[in-house]
């Protein structure tokens, strides 16, 4: 044996090294660390590094899952990178506790940091046969460790987490001894049963009970809790999803351990062992993300809408972050049970086969809050689903970008002639075809014009009035009266109701032939601006997102419900006036009627009929459905597209998306009462039976009457075409053509 000073000073070094890899672990967890990794080093040396080892530990909250409620309270889907739910100490059974304990670190209550007893022994045995066979970490360091590797946010942190060195593993000790200065062994305990990874995906005790027994922490039984505790060793190979034998015989261990240190008796001990591990049908899959929600394109639209929200994070990415680990309460406008009536009505007239796609939005007049959006197309990526959202712009994740609308716009014009105190009588000769090649139509900006722009009408013709032409959609009159308007006041109005364009989030167009739907909008946006209409000019954006609250339940400020008066009582109840004409017999919307409620509505049908419209509203609920085609180059719905399995082989608003409508809204207004719309002021209204002028004018030119005559009634449409011979008397259509 040495005995000279420098001999003394090896000693000493080799008994500072064992004594630190005792106190670190890293012996007790099998690190065989070479004793030139000390031996070389003086005593004052590994004295500095110990003394320089961080004494404070601070963890980062806990990865919670958040979850988004429907307005009944009812999960549509759950986001998170760790599907974990915190409890308390007081809602984990003691089963468990004893579990964790007799297994992880039975010795948890009476060391401090570290057990010296158990690490040494482990140590030994190990060097003895020559491999791992027991670890010595207390439950304490494992608690450092896992707190460590979660707060790794890139590839190298989670390296230096899990090295194998015996830096790492006095930063550990040293970190435990400051938890255990910190924290009570209970708060520990709740520390560390929440933190732990539980296999198949579940995170803390609370998931894990009801991922695996479809039961609370609090509820765990023997068997129950020797399992999940067996777990925390090697979440992976134990998992009883994957190996149902493997994670027996850890279990058994387990329970045995618990036999061995009188924790159970052994009848439980046998009774527990005999017990099967787990019932496959009884494992709880959680999903997460909107892929797996019951509402999977109504969800991403709201996580869109979050991830827009600055107040959940600086940046697009923290708030993706956030929510998914932040633990939060999303509530939502989505009524499940109008939800349910729109996707009833969806599966009454679509097929997920048909080469068309239909699409349904319904909002509350007067919130704008969203009570249902379907579409004929499911979520996914299989052959007849699809990733777009139909209802939705372009700007939000999966959005479509909308449709052209057709004769719907012509609503907005409606609502600025009455703005300029253009009453519903006044009628304008409105022949099946007009030439406005020469025509000049104020915008906002100036003028425009078309020199190729000869518009004809599919259905009535002749001297109209607004009522009239509402109820026929007549495109000529309604081509006239927006002459008369200007452009302007219509673009003006419809973008104070929330119309844009959802391609590319632009104003719409003021061109010649603006009234009749040449915009790319929404189902979401044009319902929303029909129940503008409904609720007496009073404007909401519309609103998905509720509420959200922290996991401490404290709220989380949003944009909330954002509503402001944009037309005249007045002027929205004369456009209410007018549109209900097209639900009477004879309007194109005749029979999409339905009891005896006050409703409104309106088709459009664009060019070439690449999509089909109707759009309309009780003073309850706007609704607005679609029927297009939603694939690249757009065709004609006449020609090779079906829908419910069927040619499409006259697609109109009324015709093809209207029964869409009705049958959607007779479901989602069963049990709501059934008020009136408000009557618009006289001096709007104009004479409710306007006579014809007795002057004979030109074609395309308007008139006043100017003589009382006998009130005349426009013709029923029928297929035989008739050519006006007096602008006076309105014509039979020269196709029999819905709108």
């Amino acid at each position: 044996m040495r005995t000279d000073r420098g001999g003394r000073n090896w000693a000493r070094s080799l008994l500072t090294f064992f004594g630190v890899s005792v106190l670190s672990g890293a012996l007790a967890a099998g690190l065989i660390i070479p004793l030139a990794g000390f031996a070389g080093r003086g005593s004052a040396e590994v004295a500095a590094t110990v003394q320089d080892l961080p004494r404070e530990f601070t963890t980062d909250p806990l990865p919670v899952r958040s979850r988004i409620l429907a307005a009944d309270g009812s999960l549509i889907a759950t986001l998170y990178e760790q599907n974990r739910v915190p409890v308390p100490l007081s809602a984990v059974s003691p089963i468990m506790q004893k579990a964790i304990v007799a297994i992880e670190d039975s010795r948890f209550y009476e060391h401090g940091a570290l057990d010296f007893k158990g690490t040494l022994r482990a140590m030994l045995r190990n060097q003895t046969e020559g491999s791992v066979q027991q670890g010595g970490s207390s439950i304490t360091q494992q608690f450092v460790k896992m707190s460590l590797v979660e707060k790794a946010r890139t590839a190298d942190e989670r390296t230096k987490a899990t090295a194998v060195t015996y830096e790492r593993k006095l930063t550990e000790l040293r970190y435990a001894i400051a938890v255990e200065s910190d924290l009570s062994k209970n708060e520990i305990l709740e520390r560390y049963l929440n933190l732990a990874n539980f296999g198949d995906g579940a995170y803390g005790i609370q998931v894990a009970a009801q991922h695996y027994y479809r039961t609370s922490a609090a509820k765990l039984t023997l068997p129950q809790a020797a399992l999940l505790a067996g777990l925390v060793k090697n979440p992976t190979g134990y998992d009883p999803t994957n190996n149902a034998a493997r994670a027996k015989a850890r279990r058994d261990i387990v329970i045995r351990r618990m036999l061995e240190l009188g924790v159970i008796t052994l009848r439980q001990a046998n009774q527990a062992l005999r017990t099967p591990v787990i019932n496959p049908a009884m494992v709880e899959p959680v999903p997460n993300g909107c892929a797996n929600s019951r509402y999977p394109f109504y969800c991403e639209y709201v996580v869109s809408k979050l991830l827009a929200n600055p107040a959940l994070g600086p940046t697009e990415k923290d708030r993706d972050h956030y929510l998914k680990t932040g633990g939060l309460l999303i509530r939502t406008s989505i009524d499940p049970r109008i939800q349910a009536a729109a996707q009833a009505s969806i599966d009454k007239h679509s097929r997920m086969t048909d080469t068309a796609a239909a699409a349904i939005t319904i909002v509350e007049p007067g919130t704008g809050l969203v009570k249902a959006m379907v579409q004929s197309k499911p979520y996914g990526n299989g052959r007849n689903h699809t990733n777009y959202n139909y209802n939705v712009e372009k700007s939000y994740a999966g959005g479509y970008g909308g449709f052209q609308n057709g004769s719907t716009m012509k609503a907005f014009t409606i609502a600025a002639a009455l703005s300029k105190g253009i009453a519903m009588d006044y009628r304008i000769n409105s022949p099946e075809q007009i030439d406005l090649r020469d025509k000049k139509f104020r915008t906002c900006h100036g003028t425009t014009r078309d020199p190729t722009y000869q518009p004809h009408n599919s259905t009535h013709s002749g001297d109209l009035t607004m009522v009239e032409a509402a109820r026929f959609s007549t495109n000529t009159y309604f081509l006239q009266l927006s002459e008369k308007t200007g452009l302007c006041p219509i673009a003006q109005i419809a973008a104070r109701l929330g119309m844009y364009n959802a391609q590319n989030g632009q104003p719409l167009d003021q061109v010649v032939s603006m009234t009749l739907g040449v915009g790319y909008v929404t189902p979401l946006m044009l319902s929303n601006a029909y129940a503008t209409f409904a609720a007496r000019g009073k404007y909401c954006k519309p609103i998905v997102v509720t509420s959200v609250r922290d996991k401490s339940g404290r709220p989380i400020p949003g944009p909330g419900f954002d509503c402001k008066q944009v037309l005249p009582r007045a002027v929205a109840d004369g456009v209410n006036r007018v549109l209900s004409a097209v639900m009477d017999p004879g309007g194109t919307g005749g029979h999409l009627r339905f009891g005896t409620r006050a409703m409104a509505g309106k088709t459009g049908t664009i060019q070439q009929n690449l999509a089909v419209w109707f759009a309309g509203y009780t003073p309850n609920l706007a609704a607005a459905a679609v029927v297009a085609d939603a694939s690249l180059p757009y065709t004609n719905l006449m020609y090779h597209h079906t829908l419910d399995g069927v040619d499409i082989s006259d697609p109109t608003g009324s015709g093809t998306a209207g029964p869409l409508w009705k049958s959607a809204m007779q479901l989602a207004l069963q049990g709501m009462p059934a008020p009136h719309f408000v009557t618009p002021p006289k001096r709007l209204i104009g004479d409710p039976n306007p006579p014809p002028p007795v002057d004979k004018t030109k074609p395309g030119k308007t008139g006043k009457p100017t003589k009382p005559t006998k009130p005349t009634k426009p013709t029923t449409p029928t297929t035989t075409p008739t050519t006006p011979t007096k602008p006076t008397k309105p014509t039979k259509p020269t196709k029999p053509h819905r709108r």
